[in-house]
Protein backbone atom coordinates (compact mmCIF):
# COMPACT_ATOMS: atom_id res chain seq x y z
CA UNK A 1 0.00 0.00 0.00
CA UNK A 2 0.77 3.61 -0.88
CA UNK A 3 2.51 5.85 2.41
CA UNK A 4 0.31 8.68 3.49
CA UNK A 5 1.68 11.44 5.48
CA UNK A 6 -0.18 13.26 8.00
CA UNK A 7 0.64 16.89 8.42
CA UNK A 8 -0.37 18.71 11.55
CA UNK A 9 -3.01 20.99 11.32
CA UNK A 10 -4.36 20.25 8.04
CA UNK A 11 -8.08 19.68 7.54
CA UNK A 12 -8.12 16.56 6.04
CA UNK A 13 -11.87 16.70 5.48
CA UNK A 14 -11.23 19.18 2.85
CA UNK A 15 -7.73 18.41 2.00
CA UNK A 16 -7.29 14.74 0.11
CA UNK A 17 -3.79 13.68 1.70
CA UNK A 18 -0.89 13.32 -0.73
CA UNK A 19 0.90 10.28 -2.07
CA UNK A 20 4.25 10.12 -1.74
CA UNK A 21 4.72 7.20 -3.54
CA UNK A 22 5.37 8.85 -7.53
CA UNK A 23 5.75 12.70 -7.81
CA UNK A 24 3.74 14.37 -10.87
CA UNK A 25 5.74 13.85 -14.41
CA UNK A 26 6.61 17.51 -15.69
CA UNK A 27 6.10 18.17 -19.69
CA UNK A 28 8.37 16.27 -21.63
CA UNK A 29 7.61 13.45 -20.12
CA UNK A 30 4.77 10.97 -19.73
CA UNK A 31 3.16 8.10 -17.39
CA UNK A 32 4.02 4.99 -17.17
CA UNK A 33 2.29 3.00 -14.68
CA UNK A 34 3.97 0.43 -12.26
CA UNK A 35 2.80 -3.18 -12.59
CA UNK A 36 1.05 -4.52 -9.31
CA UNK A 37 1.42 -0.57 -8.03
CA UNK A 38 -1.50 1.22 -6.51
CA UNK A 39 -2.29 3.70 -9.69
CA UNK A 40 -0.85 6.25 -7.84
CA UNK A 41 2.83 4.75 -8.12
CA UNK A 42 4.16 5.37 -11.46
CA UNK A 43 7.29 5.88 -13.51
CA UNK A 44 7.79 9.44 -15.81
CA UNK A 45 9.26 8.16 -18.81
CA UNK A 46 11.24 10.92 -21.34
CA UNK A 47 9.22 11.42 -24.72
CA UNK A 48 11.03 9.70 -27.47
CA UNK A 49 12.77 11.96 -29.95
CA UNK A 50 10.27 13.74 -32.27
CA UNK A 51 7.50 13.17 -29.92
CA UNK A 52 6.49 15.78 -27.00
CA UNK A 53 4.16 16.27 -24.18
CA UNK A 54 3.42 19.81 -22.78
CA UNK A 55 1.12 18.94 -19.86
CA UNK A 56 1.66 17.73 -16.62
CA UNK A 57 0.96 13.89 -16.14
CA UNK A 58 0.20 13.05 -19.54
CA UNK A 59 -0.30 9.43 -20.11
CA UNK A 60 1.24 9.96 -23.81
CA UNK A 61 3.86 11.38 -25.98
CA UNK A 62 2.12 13.10 -29.10
CA UNK A 63 4.37 12.76 -32.51
CA UNK A 64 5.64 16.17 -33.99
CA UNK A 65 4.37 16.87 -37.74
CA UNK A 66 6.31 16.12 -40.49
CA UNK A 67 8.31 18.85 -40.60
CA UNK A 68 8.87 19.63 -37.44
CA UNK A 69 11.04 17.98 -34.05
CA UNK A 70 10.67 17.91 -30.69
CA UNK A 71 13.12 20.38 -28.60
CA UNK A 72 15.47 18.77 -26.15
CA UNK A 73 12.78 19.53 -23.47
CA UNK A 74 10.43 17.12 -25.23
CA UNK A 75 7.77 19.80 -24.22
CA UNK A 76 7.01 21.62 -27.95
CA UNK A 77 7.89 21.06 -31.13
CA UNK A 78 10.24 23.27 -33.58
CA UNK A 79 11.21 23.33 -37.10
CA UNK A 80 13.14 21.09 -38.61
CA UNK A 81 16.24 22.34 -39.62
CA UNK A 82 16.96 23.10 -43.85
CA UNK A 83 19.46 21.71 -45.33
CA UNK A 84 20.84 22.01 -48.99
CA UNK A 85 23.76 23.69 -51.05
CA UNK A 86 23.61 27.08 -49.92
CA UNK A 87 25.16 29.88 -51.78
CA UNK A 88 25.87 30.93 -48.04
CA UNK A 89 28.36 28.06 -46.57
CA UNK A 90 31.80 27.84 -47.60
CA UNK A 91 31.07 24.53 -49.21
CA UNK A 92 28.83 26.98 -51.82
CA UNK A 93 31.00 29.86 -51.85
CA UNK A 94 34.02 27.75 -53.54
CA UNK A 95 32.17 26.23 -55.77
CA UNK A 96 31.05 29.64 -57.08
CA UNK A 97 33.97 31.17 -57.26
CA UNK A 98 35.55 28.40 -59.60
CA UNK A 99 32.53 28.41 -61.75
CA UNK A 100 33.28 32.05 -62.00
CA UNK A 101 36.89 31.78 -62.49
CA UNK A 102 36.41 29.06 -64.93
CA UNK A 103 34.01 31.23 -67.02
CA UNK A 104 36.71 34.38 -66.73
CA UNK A 105 39.63 32.05 -67.88
CA UNK A 106 37.07 30.96 -70.92
CA UNK A 107 36.54 34.74 -71.65
CA UNK A 108 40.25 35.38 -71.71
CA UNK A 109 41.21 32.57 -73.63
CA UNK A 110 38.25 33.17 -76.28
CA UNK A 111 40.18 36.59 -76.43
CA UNK A 112 43.08 35.18 -77.09
CA UNK A 113 42.22 33.22 -80.13
CA UNK A 114 40.22 36.18 -81.12
CA UNK A 115 42.50 38.74 -81.33
CA UNK A 116 45.19 35.94 -83.09
CA UNK A 117 42.92 34.15 -85.55
CA UNK A 118 44.76 34.89 -88.44
CA UNK A 119 47.47 33.52 -86.78
CA UNK A 120 48.54 30.29 -88.07
CA UNK A 121 48.67 28.42 -84.56
CA UNK A 122 44.96 29.53 -84.34
CA UNK A 123 44.05 28.57 -88.02
CA UNK A 124 45.71 25.42 -87.67
CA UNK A 125 43.34 24.16 -85.22
CA UNK A 126 40.07 24.97 -86.86
CA UNK A 127 39.20 28.60 -85.57
CA UNK A 128 35.66 28.16 -86.38
CA UNK A 129 35.07 25.11 -83.92
CA UNK A 130 37.96 26.20 -81.46
CA UNK A 131 35.27 29.34 -80.75
CA UNK A 132 32.16 27.33 -80.51
CA UNK A 133 34.10 25.31 -78.24
CA UNK A 134 34.65 27.51 -75.93
CA UNK A 135 31.73 29.33 -75.71
CA UNK A 136 30.45 25.71 -74.90
CA UNK A 137 32.91 25.69 -71.74
CA UNK A 138 31.50 28.64 -70.68
CA UNK A 139 27.72 27.03 -70.44
CA UNK A 140 29.08 24.47 -69.11
CA UNK A 141 30.99 26.16 -66.23
CA UNK A 142 27.76 28.45 -66.06
CA UNK A 143 25.15 25.82 -65.61
CA UNK A 144 27.37 24.18 -62.59
CA UNK A 145 25.41 27.34 -60.24
CA UNK A 146 22.10 25.76 -61.42
CA UNK A 147 22.78 23.32 -58.62
CA UNK A 148 23.75 25.89 -55.72
CA UNK A 149 21.45 27.46 -54.08
CA UNK A 150 17.44 26.11 -52.82
CA UNK A 151 15.86 23.89 -55.36
CA UNK A 152 13.28 25.10 -57.38
CA UNK A 153 10.94 23.32 -59.64
CA UNK A 154 12.59 25.57 -62.92
CA UNK A 155 16.16 25.34 -61.15
CA UNK A 156 15.47 21.27 -61.01
CA UNK A 157 14.33 21.14 -64.63
CA UNK A 158 17.01 23.26 -66.19
CA UNK A 159 20.02 21.88 -64.38
CA UNK A 160 20.08 18.78 -65.94
CA UNK A 161 18.65 19.86 -69.25
CA UNK A 162 21.35 22.81 -69.95
CA UNK A 163 24.04 20.43 -67.89
CA UNK A 164 23.54 17.61 -70.81
CA UNK A 165 23.16 20.10 -73.70
CA UNK A 166 25.92 22.34 -73.07
CA UNK A 167 28.50 19.12 -72.60
CA UNK A 168 27.24 17.60 -75.99
CA UNK A 169 28.10 20.97 -77.60
CA UNK A 170 31.31 20.81 -76.25
CA UNK A 171 32.20 17.38 -76.63
CA UNK A 172 30.68 17.25 -80.22
CA UNK A 173 33.23 20.22 -81.43
CA UNK A 174 35.69 18.25 -80.15
CA UNK A 175 34.58 14.74 -82.07
CA UNK A 176 34.02 17.11 -85.17
CA UNK A 177 37.68 18.39 -84.92
CA UNK A 178 39.30 15.08 -84.49
CA UNK A 179 37.59 13.65 -87.24
CA UNK A 180 38.55 17.15 -89.34
CA UNK A 181 42.25 15.55 -88.19
CA UNK A 182 41.66 12.63 -89.95
CA UNK A 183 40.93 13.75 -93.25
CA UNK A 184 43.22 16.31 -93.06
CA UNK A 185 45.53 13.83 -93.03
CA UNK A 186 43.94 11.22 -95.37
CA UNK A 187 43.73 14.05 -97.87
CA UNK A 188 47.17 14.50 -98.31
CA UNK A 189 47.48 11.04 -99.43
CA UNK A 190 47.68 9.99 -102.77
CA UNK A 191 43.71 9.51 -103.72
CA UNK A 192 42.27 11.26 -100.80
CA UNK A 193 41.50 14.20 -102.19
CA UNK A 194 37.88 14.14 -102.44
CA UNK A 195 37.54 13.25 -98.61
CA UNK A 196 37.66 17.35 -97.86
CA UNK A 197 34.53 17.45 -99.43
CA UNK A 198 32.33 15.64 -96.59
CA UNK A 199 34.36 17.90 -93.74
CA UNK A 200 33.53 21.33 -95.30
CA UNK A 201 32.85 23.93 -92.70
CA UNK A 202 28.98 23.41 -93.45
CA UNK A 203 29.12 19.56 -93.11
CA UNK A 204 31.25 20.83 -89.95
CA UNK A 205 28.57 23.27 -88.54
CA UNK A 206 25.98 20.67 -89.29
CA UNK A 207 27.21 17.80 -87.34
CA UNK A 208 27.39 19.08 -84.17
CA UNK A 209 23.95 21.08 -84.41
CA UNK A 210 22.64 17.54 -85.30
CA UNK A 211 24.68 15.64 -82.29
CA UNK A 212 23.54 18.23 -80.16
CA UNK A 213 20.07 18.39 -81.22
CA UNK A 214 19.63 14.54 -80.16
CA UNK A 215 20.55 15.31 -76.43
CA UNK A 216 17.64 18.24 -76.44
CA UNK A 217 15.52 15.88 -78.01
CA UNK A 218 16.62 13.35 -74.77
CA UNK A 219 15.87 16.26 -72.63
CA UNK A 220 12.52 17.21 -73.86
CA UNK A 221 11.17 13.70 -73.36
CA UNK A 222 12.96 13.44 -69.80
CA UNK A 223 11.26 17.00 -69.29
CA UNK A 224 7.34 15.79 -71.11
CA UNK A 225 7.24 12.64 -69.98
CA UNK A 226 8.89 12.42 -65.83
CA UNK A 227 10.16 16.31 -65.38
CA UNK A 228 12.33 16.68 -61.99
CA UNK A 229 10.87 18.20 -59.52
CA UNK A 230 11.83 19.64 -55.72
CA UNK A 231 11.75 16.96 -53.19
CA UNK A 232 11.68 17.22 -49.49
CA UNK A 233 13.91 13.76 -48.06
CA UNK A 234 12.96 13.44 -44.57
CA UNK A 235 14.83 9.62 -44.65
CA UNK A 236 18.64 10.65 -44.46
CA UNK A 237 17.80 12.63 -40.94
CA UNK A 238 15.11 12.24 -38.85
CA UNK A 239 15.63 16.08 -37.79
CA UNK A 240 16.63 18.00 -40.62
CA UNK A 241 14.31 18.07 -43.64
CA UNK A 242 16.31 18.16 -46.69
CA UNK A 243 15.81 19.99 -50.08
CA UNK A 244 17.05 17.90 -53.01
CA UNK A 245 15.95 17.86 -56.58
CA UNK A 246 14.21 14.33 -57.77
CA UNK A 247 15.43 13.35 -60.80
CA UNK A 248 11.72 12.40 -62.02
CA UNK A 249 12.94 9.49 -64.57
CA UNK A 250 16.18 7.71 -63.47
CA UNK A 251 16.28 5.98 -67.25
CA UNK A 252 15.93 10.08 -68.65
CA UNK A 253 18.52 10.70 -66.42
CA UNK A 254 20.82 7.66 -67.33
CA UNK A 255 20.35 7.98 -71.79
CA UNK A 256 21.64 11.31 -70.73
CA UNK A 257 24.65 10.88 -69.44
CA UNK A 258 24.97 7.79 -71.99
CA UNK A 259 24.73 9.73 -74.68
CA UNK A 260 27.63 12.36 -73.66
CA UNK A 261 29.61 9.47 -72.51
CA UNK A 262 29.31 7.79 -75.85
CA UNK A 263 30.21 10.61 -78.02
CA UNK A 264 33.25 11.17 -75.37
CA UNK A 265 34.43 7.71 -75.84
CA UNK A 266 34.41 8.08 -79.64
CA UNK A 267 36.41 11.26 -79.73
CA UNK A 268 39.40 9.09 -77.44
CA UNK A 269 38.67 6.31 -79.56
CA UNK A 270 39.27 8.74 -82.94
CA UNK A 271 41.77 10.45 -81.10
CA UNK A 272 43.97 8.08 -80.12
CA UNK A 273 43.87 6.38 -83.58
CA UNK A 274 45.57 10.17 -84.69
CA UNK A 275 47.65 10.45 -81.79
CA UNK A 276 51.00 9.82 -83.76
CA UNK A 277 50.36 11.79 -86.92
CA UNK A 278 52.43 14.52 -87.89
CA UNK A 279 53.33 17.67 -85.30
CA UNK A 280 51.17 20.07 -87.75
CA UNK A 281 48.12 17.73 -87.53
CA UNK A 282 49.30 16.91 -83.34
CA UNK A 283 45.78 18.29 -81.79
CA UNK A 284 44.86 14.60 -81.88
CA UNK A 285 47.26 14.07 -78.82
CA UNK A 286 45.70 17.07 -77.36
CA UNK A 287 42.13 15.49 -77.78
CA UNK A 288 43.28 12.65 -76.46
CA UNK A 289 44.86 13.23 -73.27
CA UNK A 290 41.35 15.75 -72.33
CA UNK A 291 39.23 13.54 -73.20
CA UNK A 292 41.33 10.72 -71.14
CA UNK A 293 40.79 13.06 -68.10
CA UNK A 294 36.82 13.54 -69.34
CA UNK A 295 36.07 9.83 -69.13
CA UNK A 296 38.04 9.10 -65.81
CA UNK A 297 36.41 12.03 -63.77
CA UNK A 298 32.76 10.81 -65.27
CA UNK A 299 33.51 7.21 -64.34
CA UNK A 300 34.48 8.00 -61.01
CA UNK A 301 31.47 10.35 -60.59
CA UNK A 302 28.80 7.90 -60.74
CA UNK A 303 29.19 5.55 -57.66
CA UNK A 304 30.03 9.12 -56.24
CA UNK A 305 26.62 10.56 -56.85
CA UNK A 306 24.52 7.01 -56.02
CA UNK A 307 26.63 6.78 -53.08
CA UNK A 308 26.14 10.46 -52.22
CA UNK A 309 23.18 11.58 -49.67
CA UNK A 310 21.22 14.83 -49.78
CA UNK A 311 22.96 18.02 -50.64
CA UNK A 312 26.83 16.12 -50.89
CA UNK A 313 24.94 14.33 -54.33
CA UNK A 314 25.07 18.05 -55.36
CA UNK A 315 28.93 18.42 -54.26
CA UNK A 316 29.85 15.76 -56.52
CA UNK A 317 28.17 16.38 -59.68
CA UNK A 318 29.41 20.14 -59.59
CA UNK A 319 32.73 18.98 -58.90
CA UNK A 320 32.77 16.84 -61.85
CA UNK A 321 31.17 19.58 -63.51
CA UNK A 322 33.95 21.60 -62.71
CA UNK A 323 37.00 19.19 -62.63
CA UNK A 324 35.82 18.44 -66.52
CA UNK A 325 35.21 21.32 -67.88
CA UNK A 326 38.72 22.48 -66.29
CA UNK A 327 40.63 19.12 -67.87
CA UNK A 328 39.63 20.45 -71.39
CA UNK A 329 39.92 23.73 -71.11
CA UNK A 330 43.68 23.19 -69.57
CA UNK A 331 44.51 19.74 -71.54
CA UNK A 332 43.40 21.69 -75.15
CA UNK A 333 44.02 25.34 -74.74
CA UNK A 334 46.65 25.78 -72.23
CA UNK A 335 49.51 24.34 -74.99
CA UNK A 336 48.35 26.94 -77.70
CA UNK A 337 47.83 29.59 -75.14
CA UNK A 338 51.81 29.30 -74.32
CA UNK A 339 52.43 28.92 -78.08
CA UNK A 340 50.81 32.64 -78.76
CA UNK A 341 51.73 34.62 -75.72
CA UNK A 342 55.05 33.14 -74.78
CA UNK A 343 56.52 31.97 -77.87
CA UNK A 344 55.17 34.09 -80.48
CA UNK A 345 57.87 32.57 -83.16
CA UNK A 346 56.77 29.07 -83.04
CA UNK A 347 53.40 30.98 -83.97
CA UNK A 348 54.65 30.40 -87.71
CA UNK A 349 53.76 28.58 -90.56
CA UNK A 350 57.09 27.82 -91.49
CA UNK A 351 57.98 26.31 -87.68
CA UNK A 352 54.86 24.74 -87.86
CA UNK A 353 55.29 22.74 -90.88
CA UNK A 354 59.02 22.59 -89.70
CA UNK A 355 58.25 20.43 -86.71
CA UNK A 356 55.71 18.17 -88.85
CA UNK A 357 58.78 17.38 -91.27
CA UNK A 358 60.71 16.12 -88.72
CA UNK A 359 57.81 14.47 -87.26
CA UNK A 360 57.11 12.52 -90.16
Amino acid sequence: MAEIVLSKGVDYTTTPPRSVCSESCSPGTRVARIKGQPICCFDCIACSEGEISNETDSTECTSCPEDFWSNPQRDHCVPKSIEFLSYHEALGISLTTISLLGTFICAIVLGIFVYHQETPMVRANNSELSFLLLLSLKLCFMCSLLFIGRPRLWTCQLRHAIFGISFVLCVSCILVKTMVVLAVFKASKPGGADIMKFFGAIQQRGTVMVLTSIQAIICTAWLVSASPTPHKNTQYHSDKVVYECDVGSTVGFAVLLGYIGLLALLSFVLAFMARNLPDNFNEAKLITFSMLIFCAVWIAFIPAYISSPGKYADVVEVFAILASSFGILVALFGPKCYTIILKPERNTKKSIMGRGATMS
